[in-house]
């Protein structure tokens, strides 16, 4: 039987708060940011994968094929680059993102930390890559905050997408560590996490537009907020 909210605290026992990354605690697509980085650095291996890369595009455009156009391009991207270089990389760029306040939305690190002093369970739910992740939160001082995030590993040939961590992979993923819905409050700016949000006592849209607000508050009814952090 689920208990409620207020019945939790007088019980001691921890609330749970999910927070997505891009979008809500990131201004934009950290992920995206290193790559295209990276790619402006080694221009030359992308020259050299240009033929494949365009046609892979057009896969892009349909929702059944994205996801596996999406990891074509990133193995493309890494092809040749081992498993200590890309943690090389990718901790030094979300390191220096971090150390520049203009990337991140503050009301939202604000709220974080209210719901973590207040003794919650703060777990950052994100598609975001876990090492590039993991580093801006610890550079942010936010080391103990949990994070799910997608994988990558390394091959024959460079890296690749082991987990994609995305849609209702979220909840699967929070599973196997032993959170199961309902959580308390979520926190996300996109419609792929309508599984997340609806598994919530209380969903919270960050900067929505109008066709996802109409969408999201079909399906949430009264257990939707909306917020706008700039």
């Amino acid at each position: 039987m689920a208990v409620d909210p207020g019945e939790k605290k007088a019980l001691g026992i921890q609330r749970v708060v999910l927070f997505d990354f891009d979008g809500v605690l990131f201004k934009g697509d950290a992920f995206t940011a290193l790559m295209r980085y990276h790619c402006r650095r080694t221009w030359w291996h992308m020259v050299l994968a240009a033929p494949l890369l365009l046609l892979a595009s057009p896969l892009l455009l349909l929702r059944r094929t994205r996801g596996r156009a999406i990891r074509f391009f990133i193995r493309m991207a890494l092809l040749g680059v081992s498993a200590a270089r890309y943690r090389t990389l990718a901790e030094n760029f979300g390191r220096a993102l971090a150390r520049d306040a203009r990337h991140f939305l503050h009301p939202a690190l604000a709220a974080l930390n209210v719901h973590r002093h207040a003794g919650a369970r703060v777990i950052v739910v994100t598609g975001c890559e876990e090492i590039l992740a993991r580093s801006m939160l610890d550079e942010l001082g936010l080391r103990e905050i949990e994070l799910v995030a997608s994988k990558l590993a390394a091959g024959r040939f460079g890296m690749y997408v082991a987990l994609r961590n995305i849609g209702v992979e979220k909840a699967h993923q929070l599973a196997r560590r032993g959170v199961r819905p309902p959580w308390d409050i979520a926190y996300s700016d996109s419609l792929v996490d309508l599984p997340i949000l609806a598994a919530a006592r209380s969903a919270i849209l960050v900067n929505p537009d109008r066709k996802m607000l109409a969408r999201v508050s079909t399906r949430l009814k009264r257990r939707l907020s909306v917020v706008e952090w700039q």
